[in-house]
């Protein structure tokens, strides 16, 4: 009775006892990584124009995600050494130096540079941000909390590109960093005022060098694929890259500084099942979002925002589909990462049917399953993995939800990438390539879809320990 009347008091008890402003700071947090991450998608061919250097496109998003993987991954220890409030400041200065660099880039190799450092503060913004959200919110907030992340994103996802567009239309691209770059030393300052200190430097706590170093060579290797002419190479090196970052787990459990909670490799046990449910669905969903623009446009004549907002159909479907169970209590958690998995394979399915010729209701309907799928699980899958985290790993553990996920964002955006490759797209964006990738960009994901209903049902099994 006592839970259920706590519960019953909603979002003003989450923002009750001066929690409304670290709230707001930590979404602030969210959408610096979420609107950095989209906005160069539609101010490319500005920086192109000017700086040259189209061969290199891919890695201006490449390059930011590497940062953001490995910056992520190291956040819990990050906190660890500096604490909470340090380490998140220094995390935005990082985050505000690398747009600055891009926007006074003056080739293609300082602005693709910026966008490395940007990504290396962004992730370790955001991996920050799930830290202080451990520390500041019980558990009884946590579904509100990501439901609200799920909206930052998804607002983000609509105004990012949105955002570049008319910085680009306006023919000053460079504008969009500098709005990042205030954007950035205003939630450092804030971080000053808002987040505890988190205590002082641990006896012992470092860096994973090892772990990180192993990392980096797995999400080098899989941003390698998005740049060879070879279908079969590209499709080698995201294997090899996948093997590499499963390495990271195994190393981690004998590394002296860990990165990753104890026995996250073990798929027997909630925070290792997690882990691997989260990896690959987020994996098997990245082809839409980055090949149903160029499809809808060469196969169906949409102009750039039609076809922009098409896709954005999985944002909004997310964010609802969020709100709607965010009041859920803990009884419900298995429902709905099990209902989320399902969906994913359904949207797989759905979509790499009706992309191509058939009604744009069947592929709304598809992007509109595909965000749901997060939108009902992501929440409970991320709650049962930190109440599963000991106070030993609870801040290396919550940060690590955020490397996965990016991680998994690398892995199926290069495999989707090869796929599209081997049907075609590499030698130009014709109506029979555009016709064969919308179908092979899906098909070549099933299997991480039921790996990623595997790991989900995995997940909520009576038989997962903690």
């Amino acid at each position: 009775m006592g839970e259920r009347a706590v519960e019953a008091k909603g979002w003003g008890d989450l923002l009750a006892q001066g929690r409304a402003a670290r709230f707001v700071l930590i979404m602030l947090g969210v959408w610096l990584n979420a609107a950095d991450a989209l906005v160069t998608a539609t101010i490319m061919p500005s920086v192109g124009s000017e700086l040259g250097g189209y061969a290199y496109f891919s890695w201006a998003t490449a390059g930011f995600l590497v940062g953001a993987i490995l910056a992520s991954a190291s956040s819990g220890r990050f906190s660890e050494a500096m604490g909470l409030r340090r380490a998140t400041v220094l995390a935005g200065a990082i985050t505000a130096a690398g747009c600055v660099a891009s926007a006074w880039a003056s080739d293609i190799w300082v602005f693709l540079a910026g966008r490395l450092v940007q990504g290396l503060g962004s992730g370790w913004v955001s991996g920050l941000s799930m830290v202080a959200i451990a520390r500041i919110f019980p558990e009884r907030h946590l579904p509100r909390v990501f439901a609200a992340i799920t909206g930052v994103w998804g607002v983000a996802t609509l105004v990012g590109p949105l955002l570049g567009g008319l910085f680009a239309q306006a023919h000053d691209w460079r504008g969009v960093f500098w709005l990042f770059a205030l954007q950035t030393a205003g939630f450092s300052l804030a971080a000053i005022w808002l987040l505890p200190a988190g205590g002082e430097r641990e006896r012992g706590a470092g860096v994973p060098w090892s772990q990180l170093g192993v990392l980096g060579l797995g999400v080098a290797a899989i941003g390698a694929a998005d740049v060879v002419r070879r279908a079969s190479l590209a499709l080698g090196l995201v294997a090899a890259g996948c093997v590499i970052m499963g390495l990271v787990v195994r190393l981690d459990d004998h590394g002296r500084v860990r990165m990753l909670p104890k026995r996250a490799h073990d798929l027997r046990t909630t925070v290792g099942a997690g882990y691997a449910a989260m990896f690959l669905m987020t994996a098997a969903s990245m082809g839409f979002a980055i090949y149903a623009p160029p499809i809808l446009q060469t196969l169906r004549g949409y102009s750039p925002l039609t076809a922009g907002y098409v896709v954005a159909m999985e944002s909004l479907a997310w964010t609802v589909t969020a709100l709607m169970v965010a009041d859920a209590s803990a009884w419900w958690d298995s429902f709905w990462v099990r209902i989320g998995s399902l969906l994913l394979l359904a949207s797989v399915v759905v979509l790499g049917w009706a992309l191509a010729d058939q009604p744009l209701a069947a592929v709304l309907a598809g992007a509109s399953l595909l965000g749901a799928a997060f939108g009902f699980s992501w929440s409970f899958m991320a709650r049962r993995v930190m109440a599963a985290l000991t106070d030993e790993d609870r801040a290396i553990g919550s940060s690590a939800i955020i490397a996965v996920r990016q991680a998994g964002a690398a892995a199926g955006a290069a495999l989707a990438g090869a796929a599209a490759n081997l049907a075609g797209f590499s030698e130009g964006l014709t109506p029979a390539a555009a016709r064969a990738a919308s179908g092979w960009v899906f098909w070549s994901v099933i299997p991480l879809a039921l790996g990623g209903v595997w790991g989900a049902f995995r997940l909520t099994g009576p038989a997962t320990r903690d």
